[in-house]
């Protein structure tokens, strides 16, 4: 499930979700069609949609079409495909298609691909921060706190394990696979408005489809997410299955959620109202352990969550070591044993009050090049705190269609300047130093007392193949000065990552010293380096380093994959000493709002003020421009682990 909102609409946007069965197209076509449109249903269900018959599709088809049967195949497929789409609602309205899905080796052999369809799912979303994910997010040591619950979409008769991945583990194909045939299709419905409401009301806290690997591998998943226990109770004759191994494997279409102890009634009322089978099947716990009672009545099986979860990593460590640095990928295996809920320090600033948005507002230039991208996210950050945010490209600036003299300030976006061709931002740096236009009015810009600037990714390699950070053009030599290296990992590296702020001179991160808050990061060449080590004590010691890595317990860190590319003493961003030009790899200005972090602490509650911690930092930047006093957002004086 993917959220995304247009400009301007803080909280509207849409969702997008996908669902394929292949395999169980090897058994049947049509069951092929119907899972792949239910899968893709029960993956949208988790975002509050506008309406069920709202939903629109696309079919993307792979498919050996010009064999014999094939064709045939592919035409009771799409028969199937239209009658589930017609008791839902749904409709297909594009897609694409490669219908010459097979090839002959040189030696004559045919090699054929599996017949597939891809259901791409896509609707209008009135509120992003109606959503649910699948990590628990209630284990304690209270008995019954919270409990969880399978929704059988399929009915409770149902229990087909043919094209299942447990069938799949015993090296057989089976003989009927879990469908979608019209009466479950109906169950959908009901279940999907039933879930859609309780979404609304915010009484499902975690929630997760039954799909491939079943019951336990959706238990698993959220357990693994969750970073907790769980304890299981299959004995409930109302559950599908009649061995504890059919309950836990088998794929028909159901729901796994997590309900809060106080909501319980309200959740299942709802369900048997709608004459939809929900069960409760166990609840989530503080230790390290999964323990599941069977068919039978007694605990058939136990583990520790860890073990379980290295288990199920290793595959994706295996591929890893395939493409990244092995030791980087051994750090990061070793890691996750130890992993805990990182440490989160802050306070979250009030809504940018209305006084701030006024007509003479100070302008910001976001600066954009070939290939940049992050421009509207920068903008809409600049926004928020109060700013004039101008788009700007380079092409402006040469031409001389638009000056830098009438601007506050500048921000460097990130992205993939020229490709990245030569080297990051070695192109964009060019145009800025050779053309003579645009290296004058930089020039005058940087050197003028009233302004500051601001690069993330590409833009913050861009300031610093500029000297701009942070000791200022032509301050030391060239060959000497700080500059952005390939990550250690020897990758492109995307993640969710968590930084320190320093106490620094830096005037952006004024009143946030000591917060420690998770913030996107995506970049290959983010590794600061020091080719005079005397220039690394320097920047320590003048208090120019104003950001760090830190791991789940707040320490900074050269450790992958805390600190994402080996930066020496968890470097992340560096500043002048006026504290008005920042230079910063992660992407602060894609953290401005609680709607686009993965994870927060509990208590920020969803339904309050949508401003994340990250906002003040340009709030500081609009203080900096007008003098007016500061927000609400105090030094940190709480933390959450």
């Amino acid at each position: 499930m993917t959220m995304l909102t247009p400009d301007g609409a803080p909280v509207k946007g849409g969702v997008t979700a996908i669902g394929e069965q292949p395999i169980k197209g090897l058994l049947s076509g049509a069951a092929n069609a119907r899972m792949s449109v239910g899968e893709a249903v029960t993956n949208i269900i988790w975002a509050k949609c506008t309406d069920l018959g709202d939903i629109k599709a696309e079919g993307n088809w792979m498919w050996a079409s010009k064999l014999p049967g094939e064709g045939a195949l592919m035409y009771d497929t799409a028969l199937a495909l239209r009658e589930v789409m017609q008791t839902l609602g749904v409709s297909v309205d594009g897609g694409k298609d490669s219908l010459s899905m097979s090839a002959r080796t040189d030696d004559g052999e045919l090699c054929k691909s599996p017949g597939e369809i891809t259901v791409s799912l896509y609707c209008g979303c009135p509120d992003v921060t109606l959503t649910v994910t699948p990590d628990l997010k209630r284990p304690t040591p209270v008995p019954k706190e919270a409990s969880i619950f399978l929704v059988q979409i399929a009915g409770s008769d149902q229990a087909r394990c043919g094209g299942s991945v447990a069938a799949h583990c015993y090296g057989r194909l089976g003989d009927v696979p879990a469908d979608c045939e019209p009466e479950v299709a109906e169950n959908l419905k009901r279940a999907f408005k039933v879930t859609q409401h309780l979404i609304e009301m915010r009484l499902i806290s975690a929630g997760h489809d039954r799909s491939d690997g079943g019951l336990a591998a959706a238990v698993l998943e959220m357990a693994f997410a969750g970073n907790c226990g769980l304890t299981l109770d299959l004995s409930s004759p109302e559950l599908a299955g009649a061995t504890t191994l059919q309950a836990l494997f088998h794929e028909e279409l159901g729901l796994v959620i997590e309900v809060a102890s106080g909501h319980v009634e309200a959740v299942t009322s709802a369900y048997r109202a709608a004459k939809v089978s929900c069960v409760r099947i166990g609840e989530p716990c503080g230790l390290d352990r999964v323990s599941i009672v069977g068919k039978t009545g007694h605990v058939e099986f136990e583990a520790k969550v860890t073990e379980l979860r290295d288990m199920w990593e290793s595959s994706s460590f295996s591929l890893e070591m395939l493409q990244a640095n092995p030791a980087c990928v051994e750090q990061e295996q070793r890691s996750m044993a130890s992993r805990c809920t990182p440490l989160v320090h802050a306070a979250i600033p009030s809504p940018t009050p209305q006084w701030q948005l006024a007509s003479k507002a100070p302008k910001v230039a976001i600066i954009r090049e070939e290939g940049s991208n992050g421009d509207r996210e920068m903008a809409a950050a600049f926004r928020l705190a109060g700013f004039e945010a101008w788009d700007v490209t380079m092409s402006d600036l040469a031409r001389g269609s638009i000056g830098l003299e009438q601007f506050r300030g500048a921000a460097f976006v990130g992205g993939f300047s020229y490709a990245d061709t030569l080297g990051s931002a070695k192109g964009w740096a060019a145009t800025a130093r050779f053309q003579p236009t645009v290296a004058a009015q930089l020039k005058k810009f940087y050197e003028r007392d009233d302004t500051f600037s601001l690069g993330v990714c590409n833009g913050c390699q861009l300031e610093h193949r500029l000297q701009w950070v942070p000791f200022g053009p032509g301050a030391v030599p060239e060959e000497a000065a700080p500059r952005l290296a390939h990550n250690n990992s020897a990758r492109f590296e995307s993640r969710f990552v968590n930084l320190r702020v320093e106490k620094s001179k830096c005037m952006w991160f004024t009143g946030m010293e000591g917060s420690i808050l998770g913030t996107w990061s995506a970049h290959g060449e983010g590794r600061f380096e020091f080719p005079d080590p005397s220039l690394k004590w320097r920047v320590e010691r003048e208090g120019l380093v104003a950001l760090r890595y830190v791991d789940d317990h707040g320490r900074h860190t050269e450790a992958y994959p805390f600190n994402p590319n080996g930066s020496p003493a968890g470097i992340a961003a560096l500043c002048t000493a006026n504290g008005r030009h920042l230079a910063v790899m992660p992407h602060p200005e894609r953290s401005v709002l609680r709607w686009q972090l993965p994870w927060m602490p509990a208590e920020w509650d969803r339904a309050g003020p949508q401003a994340a911690p990250w906002l003040q930092m340009f709030i500081n930047a609009y203080e900096f421009c007008t003098g007016k006093a500061s927000l609400s957002f105090a030094p940190p004086d709480r933390a959450s682990g």
